[in-house]
């Protein structure tokens, strides 16, 4: 199993309303969390290998109101 991390900042008036998208990812979304900060969510992703990370986070990053993405994989 990857375990990543994908920082995901929104525009500005969609945090709400992403929420439920993003936690609606069933490939692999194992928490949402709203964060202050740099970002606006910490979605950690828990998969079967490198390519579904990318898969996750290409699903992430094409939601309307995703501004931008940066994804970190666990190295342990």
């Amino acid at each position: 199993m990857v375990t990543a991390y994908v920082m995901v900042k929104a525009s500005t008036g969609d945090v709400d309303r992403l929420t439920g998208a993003v936690s609606a990812i069933d490939d692999g979304v194992e928490s949402v969390d709203v964060v202050a900060g740099d970002v606006d969510y910490i979605v950690k992703v828990r998969v079967d290998g490198p390519s579904d990370v990318r898969d996750v986070a290409t699903s992430i990053h094409e939601l309307a109101g995703v501004e931008n993405t940066r994804t970190y994989i666990a190295m342990e």
